[in-house]
């Protein structure tokens, strides 16, 4: 399984491609930084990640892309720039009918260095033994994007099987419901029918009753009584 793992950011972008065959059997694919000038119009910025994305889908055809997941800073200029690269992604993703994956940073140190709050020099330090590389990548938007790939690899599929255990308990659950409510739906109906009936032949006596006492009397016959 290839998965394609991207660090958002509007001047530099982190691409990393990695594979794995085994949970822990991972293997560097390739890995690269789009970067874009700051005094460069945004449309033209976006385009250039855009179009540096896409042919990374196209020619290294991942089997799913993992994204950071934006959440709130400080710097709410950063914040706006990561969102727009995010979509852009996500749109690239989404033209090729590739999943994509939201992971928040905390997710990704912990599944990389077992710690939610390692610094980017622990989780640098961590990708370049997992992926048994010669050297660090750099810059740090480098080794965020691997970080990425390897925690989507290795979380990925595992909150796949938990989703996919959660549905088949409730599809379960709903099918246990329907069994035990059929028979108390039924005897109620039977009921309902048995008062339908007795009301009915109850109606039907005292209809038959009316109609005998209101027979006309002829002349011929005796008296009623009162009783």
């Amino acid at each position: 399984m290839r998965v394609l793992g991207v660090d958002p950011g509007l001047t530099r972008c982190g691409l990393g491609l990695v594979q794995g065959g085994h949970p822990r059997q991972l293997a560097l694919v390739a890995v690269d930084v789009v970067r874009t000038g700051p005094h460069e119009e945004l449309g033209a910025r976006l385009l250039a990640v855009d179009r540096a994305v896409g042919d990374w889908l196209d020619e290294h055809r991942p089997d799913a892309v993992a994204l950071e997941r934006v959440f709130s800073q400080h710097n709410v200029r950063t914040v706006m720039g990561t969102a727009q690269v995010s979509g852009v992604v996500l749109a690239a993703a989404a033209r090729r009918g590739i999943p994509v994956g939201l992971h928040t940073p905390s997710e990704v140190k912990a599944a990389v260095t077992g710690s939610g709050r390692a610094g980017k020099e622990q989780v640098t330090n961590m990708v370049t033994r997992i992926l048994a590389l010669a050297s660090k990548p750099r810059p740090a938007d480098a080794a965020d994007a691997l970080a990425l790939a390897i925690c989507h690899l290795w979380r990925g599929p595992a909150a796949a099987r938990i989703e996919a255990a959660k549905a088949q308990a409730s599809k379960l659950q709903a099918g246990r419901t329907a069994t035990r409510a059929r028979p108390a739906n039924a005897a109620s109906g039977a009921t309902s029918g048995a008062t339908a009936k007795t009301w009915t032949n109850a109606t039907t006596s005292a209809t038959t009753g009316a109609a005998r006492w209101q027979t006309p009397r002829r002349a011929t016959d005796p008296p009623r009584s009162s009783t």
